[in-house]
């Protein structure tokens, strides 16, 4: 299966696993990688010399290519771009920040760079910025997400409409189907995120990923847009948030009653009543928790039928 992200990344299918906090660990983004796609470590849940042993660890796991999500407005992201500069990674995605900030840098490191954006205009800004490709992620997706609400099946075709670079697809995309409709709209491979959650290898507590394959639609809602929107499930944080928002709360009100750590409580911990539970609306098609290989094999397949039904 040959397209512009294949040949990018020299991967066999152009399915790459998001990097996300506390679910992307060394043993699914080898996973992802050995079955051909693309896997990611999620360098936002860690520490420098967290990140530094996954990688290396990664190495061992996998001979394929693999990369290294790096939020840019995490803390500690001068020590984290070096640890990835001389542990020699050659694929980093950037989010959450300007990509102007590390691109020129890691390009001059032979590093291919990818940034991902949630409108057309921040997709033309990381094109200027010299980044190899962009990800256009919509608003279906888990985790934090654009302020513009911008469906995934909306915003490919316009972000397609504006660049010449490559184009990956996010939010929503969980299976074969999913795949094929987003490169029906112009992009040329997928990121996907919740699926990865519920597989074996995902670094998500147990507790989590059980919730994640119980979840229907309508599960999920958008919230904390104030601060950063994120996408949640619901549960006893998510109706406490719901509680405040009548008071029209301030963003201080909003900040003490998020805290530190919720995420890390909820998906890693497995706090399913206090914890902050990201997840995409896509989660009410997952049923099962599989091995990543698994998953990927299973994605590709269905790809492939679904195309032929349309030839």
């Amino acid at each position: 299966m040959q397209t512009k992200i294949t040949e990018l990344f020299n991967i066999q299918y152009p399915i790459i696993q998001a990097g996300m906090i506390w679910n992307s660990g060394w043993k699914l983004a080898s996973a992802v990688s050995n079955a051909g796609g693309l896997g990611l470590l999620g360098a936002g849940s860690m520490y420098p010399e967290v990140l530094r042993e996954h990688i290396q660890k990664c190495k061992k796991a996998t001979d394929k290519p693999f990369g290294v999500n790096v939020p840019m407005l995490y803390p500690n992201i001068e020590e984290i771009i070096k640890i990835i500069i001389d542990e020699g990674v050659k694929i980093v995605f950037t989010s959450a920040g300007n990509p102007k900030t590390h691109t020129s840098r890691l390009k001059e490191n032979g590093i291919t760079v990818v940034h991902v954006v949630s409108s057309v205009k921040f997709a033309i800004k990381a094109q200027e910025a010299g980044v190899d490709a962009v990800v256009a992620e919509g608003f279906e997706a888990g985790g934090h997400n654009g302020r513009e609400e911008t469906t995934t099946f909306t915003l490919i075709p316009m972000v397609k409409e504006k660049l010449t670079i490559p184009l990956l697809a996010a939010g929503g995309i969980a299976n074969g189907r999913g795949m094929l409709a987003a490169m029906v709209l112009g992009a040329d491979g997928v990121q996907v995120g919740s699926r990865f959650v519920a597989s074996e290898e995902s670094s998500a507590h147990q507790a989590f990923k059980k919730m994640v394959i119980a979840a229907q639609d309508g599960d999920t809602l958008l919230t904390l847009k104030e601060l950063a929107p994120v996408r949640l499930l619901k549960n006893k944080f998510y109706k406490d948030l719901m509680e405040l928002y009548k008071t029209s709360p301030t963003k201080e009100d909003l900040l003490n009653l998020l805290g530190r750590a919720r995420a890390k409580k909820g998906m890693f911990e497995g706090d399913l009543e206090e914890g902050e539970l990201e997840i995409g609306q896509i989660s009410g098609l997952i049923h099962a928790i599989k091995p990543a290989g698994d998953i990927v094999k299973e994605m590709v397949l269905e790809y492939e039928a679904a195309k032929k039904e349309f030839q």
